[in-house]
Parts: structure tokens; C-alpha cells; sequence
């Protein structure tokens, strides 16, 4: 497939032939896919209506209102409560739904124009016709695009048209959202997650454009360790500080260090995605952290130069860095911050208009003049900074603690409820270790200082007092690979499918937590032992190199990160989010034959009831979080959120104890049957730590498990659940669907647990949602038989 083309001739001479002025445009060449056409290319807001509803007639929407208003237009605003309606006529569940579309559209227009912006500059580099290799054991380059698109893109041409098609609908969807449209909630639901479907097609679409366009890894497992932590910093160089998630800026950076040799003598550091992709570049980079980090490396002044480009950015760090007279410079269009525009300006004079002070920072829209600037401006102001810091020391921390009046509003503003007031208390007489512990727990956010009626600011009083945890913040995390192989599918697509491997479980989302990152870490660990496979992309993936077991080994030392049982494998930045799903899209592919071609309902009805995957967010749920998640759900994947309970305000439940609800076609036979509640739910929240890994081990489980590979989902799930409840499971009756399914060592025991609950057992169906699947595979089977009969 290729894109329109036309090209103008202003003269044409010939023995044969004389013209001038002429324009000529080439349509649509067709490919040779032999593949054949699905139902849905490229579906509109409402082709899959149908999947998603049957999907909310099984998993409800469950709705905890932040806000029970609406004040969306000049209406308002209307009080939704106690079953009141606003002045269209919306009600408060309707009004809920809409909202979560809204973020979800937020969310994919992020991804959307980062990976919008790095097509075009990658086809500006490489050309329109620059081929798409994702290497030797990479034939399936884009599954998620081949599914909703129903083409195979070939060019960096080619993902153009997967763009147009996603911005396209995206306007549509965001059309939906305005006075007087749409007024069933399970509609906006639909178009919430046709906007998550949409987010994890940019998604892909970017990150095949910068794998190739910047030679990143592809899908190699046996990619280096990097450098991780504000210790790592030389802090007798230059520094300069990335923040975002569009790596073009820093790979210029990148490159005019070292067309300069000037590599080695500058610091390059990033926080948030672009670090990630960064280090896919240029593995001597160094990642400092994810967002809440971003304030307090500021107030450390280790930074330089700060360069900012999109995405999960603080607003208010050109104030921060004035404080301690680091220049900025913005790189998109996306943030301003009031500067002033320089892209046309010469970088000599940038540099000194920046360097002086005239300017606090610059707006430069050229990549490649962000790279002469950013380097030359950090030598410059390197030696007269002399990293200036507004970290207190010991004098200044006891100081400004005694000025505490233990008014508590710091630790009211406070997200994850530290308790300030008492470690400064503790600090007025000189025992700094109980701010220093707080900053574990502190996720940086800076709302204490906002609160403080007295001015302290007591995120620096921590970072002040933890001065000795930040020299020792040296860790590593493995380089992101970016995409599975398609023989890493082969291998292991056969015991996902009936479960021999236990699941899949995949740690993403902003790591702010309210216990701090070591959760991620253990939660982690703990399905790694047990040979589950464990996926992680940009801030989890970040917060969990930063734990040593007691023989200082990271998680990335200690387990391999190939796609197989009991490893664990980094795909990289928030883009590469897409390549986790397209792990579960290339199974029912690559193992169950099913073509992708605009085909997104059998693939998704495929991974919900034999891909057993489960995604986890454990911690702040941005826009984008919510797009990727409730993308996932629409093909069929659960997502567990944690741990701050009804602050994520719509989750998908299932009723395990509602059989009607567990009606599925089984394709042997075209029956109806009564299948076991699995998976339970689409989108759980976990209170805990450990109510997360009981509910991972219960939400890998699905209909298609054979019996060994029930027996070893359950071992799993109650050998938890003892672990970390202290009793047996009191639903083991509704997972088991055969006496095979007990695990062995269990069977007496589990046996008189059946018994007393009246238990039954199942069929264990060949399993779909789809009811034309069925007829399908009837077809297939009648025609098989005739073809016996032929012959």
C-alpha cells in the first residue's frame, strides 16, 4: 500500500511527447497481501459498538464521581446528585461516562501527536519510502496496525495513513462530548475505548517510526544495562536535564556532542520516557527517574541546562529553575511557558541572551538547533553556576523546621498523607532521620509547600535531609528492547494459551505511589519466581532497577529478559506500551492462525478468553494511563489499578455469582454453555499490595485453560492467598471446572470444600463471545468433511 502521491512537471520533451505545467497523482497501490479483507478496516466510532456492549453486559461499569457536577457549559454548573439531570438532560452516570471519554481522547491526542510529529520528522530525515525492517525474526512488524487499519505498512509513507485514520476518528469522538449529544452512558463507554484503541495504534505507529528511523533495539533480548539514579551524575561536567517523552530534541543533543566530540564531556540525563528512549540510542546516557523526580534534581542544581519537550512536564519548573539559574528551553509546541520563539535566531546569540540572564530560557522548534544550543549553553554556564542548589543543609533544615507551628496542613495536602509535622518536630532538635525516611514515601508532587502558611518548604527540608540516600541513588535498569519477536510467540504462544506458563502480568503507569516504588519491585519478583512472564514500560519499569535484594542485585541482574516463563523483559518508553499488546495480538496470529487483516473482533474475543495477560497501574492514573488501559480492555484485557481506590472513578466489574452472565458459545458444538467467571473483571481496583497479587494470580485465569494448565493457575492462586490472607479461597468452586482442575496435592481437601458447596462440573468449552465465530468454524469443519468425503 502507498499513500497518494503527486508530482508537478513543469516541462516534459520528448521525440514523443511535449507538455508543461502538468501535475500527475498516483492513487492507492495495492499490496500483495494475500491475506484476506476482515470484517472492520479502519472501524468507524460505532463498527464495534456491538463487541464493546457485549463486553459491558459481562464487566458493569462502576462509577466513583470525583465530581457530581457538570460544568462543561454556560449552563451550568448542574448538580448531578441524588438523580437530578442538568440542563440537556444528562444525567450523573451519562455524565461520568463522558468524562472518562473525554480523558481517554486527551489521552490518545498525547500519544497521538508525539508520534504524529515523529513520522513527519523521520520521513523528513529518511524519506517517505524509507522500508520498515524490524529485523530477521520480526515478520508480523505491526499487528496492531494490520488489525484496525486492515493493511500492512511497508514505508514510513505508509504510517501516515494509519495517522490520518486515527485523527480522523478522534475528532469525531471528541464531537461527541459537546452540549446536547449523547445520552446513554454505555455509548460514551464505547467511545472511550474506541479512543484507548485508537491510543494503542499511534502508540505502535510511533514508536516503528523511531525503532527504524533511529535504529533502535529490535526486540533483542540480550540488550546492555544502563545507568540509573541522580548518583550516577558526573557532577564535575556540564549537565544537561531531559524531561518528556518525544526523544527527537535529546538525540540531537545526542548528535551534535558527538559530531563536536564533545560526548564525553558533557552529562546527558533525562527523567521520564525520553530517558528511556534515550538510552535505546546511546546506552551512556543516564536516567535519573520518573516524574517525581522532577522538582527535586531542579532544587538539587545539578541540572545545567533543563530542556523540555512533551508529555508528564511539571508547569511550574521554569520557576524552579530560575530559582537556581538554570536556563530552559522549550522543544514543541505543546509548552510555551511564556518564552520567547528563537528557532529563526542564531544559536551564538541564543546562547549568550540565555547564558547572561537576558532571558531565562528560549523556545526552539528546530531539533537540530536544540542540540547546538543545549550543548554550547551548558559549557557555558557550567563554570559560573557552580550548581547552584536550594536543598538546605543541616543549619538551615533544623532552622526552618523550628519555625513549625505542627498547624498539620502540610500533611492534609498531602496525597499519600506524610506525616511532616512530626519529622520536623524531630529535626528542631537535630534527628534528621525521620524527614529522611520520608522520602521513600514522598512522591514529590511539592503540594506540602503550596500548604505551609508559613513559607517552609518542606520536599527540600527532605531532600536536604536524605542528602546521603541521593549519593547512594545508583542503580541500573535494561535497556527497552521494544517489540517481541515473532519466534519468541512461537515459542511460548502454546502454553499461554493453555496456560502451562501462568500468565502474563505487565507493570506500567505513572510510578507515584503512596508506599513507594518497592512495591512495584516486589510485586514483581513475586510472579517471577513462579515462572510468570513479567513485562515492564516507562516509570514502573524505571522504579523497579531502583531495589537491590541483600546481595545488591537488581531484578534486571537476576532475571533474563527474553518473552519466556520467569523473565523479565523492558520494552521502554510509554510508546512502547504497544508492543506488550502486540505480544497478545501476535499469538492468536502466530499460534492460533487467525488472520489480523481487519479482523479486530476475533482477536479480541481470541485474547480475552485464552491469552491470559493482566496489566497493571499502581499509581497515578493519568489521561494517557486511562487511554492505554481502557484500550486494553477493549481487546479483551483486565487491568488492575491501585492503590488509591476511588480516586480512578469508572471500573469494569463482573458478577461471579451471576451465571447468566457467563453465557459462551461453545465453537465445537454451537451451543450456549455456562463457562467459569474468568476473567472476573476488566478493570479492579486493589487497596494493597497484596490484595494486587491475589487478584493477578485470580485474573490471568480464562475459559480455554486445559486442565494442567488450570491446575497450575490455582496452585498459584491459593498457594497466595494462604500466603498472604492466612486462609484457603472461598470461590475455588467457581474456577473449577473438572475434578482434573484440583491441583494434586490439594485434592482431598479441595474435594470437601466442592462438596460442601454444592459444586458441579462444566464443560470446558472451545470459547467465544462471537456468535458468527461459531458458524465460521462450522463452515470450515463442513467443508473439511466434504473434502474427506471426496476423497
Amino acid at each position: 500500500m502507498s499513500k497518494h502521491e503527486k508530482i508537478k512537471i513543469k516541462k516534459l520533451t520528448s521525440p514523443l511527447l511535449n507538455m508543461g505545467d502538468v501535475e500527475i497523482e498516483f492513487g492507492k497501490i495495492e499490496d500483495d497481501w494475500e491475506e484476506p479483507q476482515g470484517p472492520t478496516p479502519k472501524p468507524g466510532v460505532v463498527a464495534l459498538r456491538n463487541w464493546d456492549r457485549r463486553l459491558m453486559e459481562r464487566y458493569e461499569p462502576f462509577y466513583t464521581p470525583v465530581c457530581d457536577m457538570c460544568c462543561l457549559c454556560s449552563y451550568g454548573k448542574c448538580d448531578l446528585t441524588h438523580g437530578k439531570r442538568g440542563a440537556c438532560g444528562i444525567d450523573s452516570k451519562t455524565q461520568q461516562a463522558r468524562m472518562i471519554a473525554l480523558e481517554c481522547a486527551i489521552g490518545a491526542a498525547a500519544h497521538g501527536a508525539h508520534s504524529r510529529h515523529m513520522v513527519e520528522y523521520q520521513i523528513e530525515k529518511k524519506g517517505r519510502d524509507y522500508r520498515i525492517d524490524m529485523g530477521l525474526n520480526i515478520a508480523t512488524e505491526a499487528p496492531i496496525y494490520r488489525t484496525i487499519i486492515g493493511e500492512r505498512p511497508k514505508t514510513l509513507g505508509d504510517l501516515e495513513d494509519g495517522m490520518d485514520y486515527a485523527e480522523q476518528q478522534l475528532q469525531h469522538i471528541v464531537s461527541s462530548l459537546h452540549t446536547g449529544m449523547e445520552g446513554d452512558f454505555k455509548d460514551y463507554e464505547s467511545k472511550a475505548m474506541h479512543a484507548g484503541m485508537l491510543d494503542n495504534l499511534v502508540m505502535e505507529i510511533g514508536d516503528i517510526a523511531q525503532v527504524i528511523g533511529y535504529d533502535f533495539p529490535k526486540g533483542e533480548s540480550d540488550v546492555p544495562l544502563s545507568e540509573l539514579g541522580a548518583g550516577t551524575i558526573d557532577k564535575e561536567k556540564p549537565v544537561i536535564l531531559i524531561i518528556g517523552h518525544n526523544v527527537v530534541p535529546g538525540v540531537e543533543i545526542l548528535t551534535y556532542a558527538e559530531a563536536y566530540e564533545k560526548a564525553d564531556r558533557i552529562e546527558l540525563a533525562g527523567i521520564c520516557c525520553s530517558a528511556h528512549d534515550l538510552i535505546r540510542k546511546n546506552k551512556s546516557a543516564k536516567i535519573i527517574g520518573p516524574m517525581s523526580e522532577q522538582v527535586r534534581f531542579i532544587r538539587s542544581g545539578m541540572a545545567d541546562v533543563l530542556v523540555l519537550d512533551e508529555q508528564c512536564v511539571r508547569v511550574d519548573l521554569l520557576e524552579e529553575a530560575k530559582k537556581v539559574k538554570t536556563p530552559v528551553i522549550v522543544t514543541t509546541d505543546k509548552i510555551g511557558l511564556g518564552l520567547r520563539d528563537r528557532t529563526g535566531d542564531g544559536a551564538d546569540q541564543i546562547v549568550d541572551d540565555l547564558a547572561s540572564g537576558k532571558e531565562p530560557g528560549a523556545m526552539i522548534l528546530r531539533p537540530e538547533k536544540v542540540g547546538e544550543v543545549a550543548v554550547k549553553l551548558a559549557e557555558r554556564v557550567f563554570p559560573t553556576r557552580n550548581k547552584l542548589r536550594t536543598i538546605p543543609d543541616k543549619d538551615e533544615i533544623k532552622s526552618e523546621a523550628a519555625r513549625c507551628v505542627s498547624c498539620e496542613e502540610c500533611q492534609r495536602a498531602c496525597p499519600v498523607n506524610l506525616h511532616i509535622s512530626a519529622a520536623l518536630k524531630d529535626a528542631k532538635s537535630g534527628n534528621f532521620d525521620s524527614l529522611a525516611e520520608l522520602r521513600e514515601r514522598c512522591i514529590g508532587c511539592a503540594r506540602c509547600d503550596s500548604a505551609c502558611k508559613k513559607g517552609i518548604k518542606p520536599l527540600s527540608l527532605i531532600e536536604g535531609a536524605s542528602d546521603y540516600i541521593i549519593k547512594e541513588d545508583r542503580y541500573n535498569v535494561r535497556v527497552g528492547r521494544g517489540p517481541i519477536l515473532d519466534t519468541e510467540i512461537r515459542n511460548v504462544g502454546p502454553p499461554i494459551v493453555f496456560g502451562e506458563i501462568p500468565g502474563v502480568v505487565v507493570f506500567a503507569g505513572c510510578s507515584n505511589y503512596s508506599n513507594g516504588g518497592r512495591e512495584v519491585a516486589e510485586m514483581a519478583e513475586e510472579f517471577l519466581k513462579r515462572r510468570y512472564i513479567v513485562v515492564v514500560s516507562g516509570c514502573a519499569a524505571m522504579t523497579i532497577g531502583k531495589y537491590r535484594d541483600e546481595d545488591g542485585q537488581t531484578l534486571y541482574e537476576k532475571y533474563p529478559g527474553n518473552f519466556d516463563a520467569g523473565c523479565l523483559v523492558n520494552v521502554g518508553s510509554c510508546l512502547t506500551n504497544a508492543h506488550i499488546l502486540g505480544a497478545a495480538v501476535k499469538i492468536p496470529h502466530i499460534f492460533g492462525r487467525r488472520n489480523l487483516r481487519g479482523n479486530f473482533e476475533e482477536i479480541s474475543d481470541y485474547i480475552l478468553n485464552r491469552v491470559g495477560a493482566v496489566a497493571v497501574v499502581w499509581g497515578t492514573y493519568s489521561p494517557k494511563a486511562l487511554a492505554i488501559g481502557t484500550g486494553l480492555n477493549r481487546w479483551g484485557i483486565p487491568v488492575i489499578l491501585g492503590p488509591s481506590g476511588s480516586k480512578y472513578r469508572r471500573l469494569y466489574l463482573g458478577r461471579k455469582d451471576k451465571e447468566e452472565k457467563w453465557d459462551i458459545y461453545n465453537a465445537r458444538t454451537g451451543e450456549v454453555v455456562n463457562a467459569d467467571p474468568t476473567p472476573e473483571h476488566l478493570v479492579y481496583v486493589a487497596e494493597s499490595k497484596e490484595e494486587a497479587i491475589i487478584e493477578i494470580a485470580r485474573l490471568v485465569m480464562r475459559p480455554n485453560d486445559n486442565v494442567k494448565g488450570r491446575q497450575i493457575k490455582l496452585a498459584h492462586y491459593i498457594d497466595l492467598h494462604k500466603r498472604y490472607y492466612g486462609t484457603m479461597p472461598g470461590d475455588l468452586h467457581y474456577y473449577i471446572r473438572q475434578e482434573g482442575d484440583i491441583p494434586m496435592t490439594m485434592k482431598p481437601e479441595i474435594k470437601a470444600i466442592l462438596e460442601k458447596k454444592g459444586w458441579k462440573e462444566r464443560v470446558i468449552p472451545d470459547p467465544t463471545l462471537v456468535e458468527r465465530l461459531v458458524w465460521k468454524k462450522k463452515d470450515k469443519e463442513d467443508e473439511k468433511d466434504k473434502k474427506e468425503e471426496g476423497r
